[in-house]
């Protein structure tokens, strides 16, 4: 990994894609629908188009930010056994919990849509194409950008960034923080973006199963 070479260019480039994308395109395609998970969806492939476009423009690589194409499979099997170390973890907390009296799945409760269609909609969106184009705003560009500071300013700086989005009234995100430095830490050492793709996807996935089957 060479993410200690993304430019400020790059970097604000990035921002000012995701800002034109929240601001401007992700309400103009939202109006399009009666729900707003399409057009979250629509806004979501934009911003990864985008910030995929924006480094090969700047950077010359798409492995500036981990995903070179010869790694991504590699990347892929190993964010697998990632999440299964994460998940055995979660597990054995998830039982911790229980033991103790408190419910966990109030905890990791996420509302979901009313109709079948919307919650197939809202799986894609949010296990998927959501984690995507956080991990590469977050730990590709913005994680790539603070690490040339070290390690400890990039996993603390970039996980920080990927919580405010997440902050409601004065409730920290929990999942998110841990999340957050999984995530950064799994990139770190395995150098490729894959990695933390696959945990935060499979993440997404388990936790808005959880809900489903509650």
């Amino acid at each position: 990994m060479e993410a200690n070479k993304i430019t400020l260019k790059t970097l604000l480039a990035s921002i000012t894609a995701i800002l034109a994308a929240e601001v401007v395109f992700r309400p103009a395609i939202a109006s399009l629908f009666a729900s707003p998970l399409p057009g979250l969806g629509i806004t979501r492939l934009a911003e990864i188009l985008l910030l995929i476009f924006i480094t090969r423009r700047f950077e010359k690589r798409a492995g500036a930010i981990g995903l070179a194409p010869a790694n991504m499979l590699a990347g892929i099997k190993k964010g697998l056994i990632w999440s299964a170390c994460f998940g055995t973890i979660a597990g054995i907390l998830l039982l911790v919990l229980y033991a103790m009296g408190i419910n966990p799945l109030k905890i990791l409760h996420s509302p979901l849509p009313n109709s079948k269609p919307l919650v197939f909609v809202y799986l894609v969106v949010g296990g998927l194409m959501g984690p995507i184009a956080e991990e590469l705003f977050f730990r590709g560009i913005l994680y790539g950008f603070f690490r040339r500071w070290g390690v400890y300013t990039a996993v603390v700086l970039s996980t920080l960034l990927f919580i405010l989005p997440h902050l409601t009234g004065s409730n920290l995100p929990a999942t998110q923080l841990v999340g957050g430095v999984v995530f950064a830490i799994a990139y770190e050492k395995e150098k490729n973006l894959m990695v933390p793709i696959a945990i935060h996807c499979l993440g997404n996935l388990a936790i808005f199963s959880l809900t489903l089957f509650a």
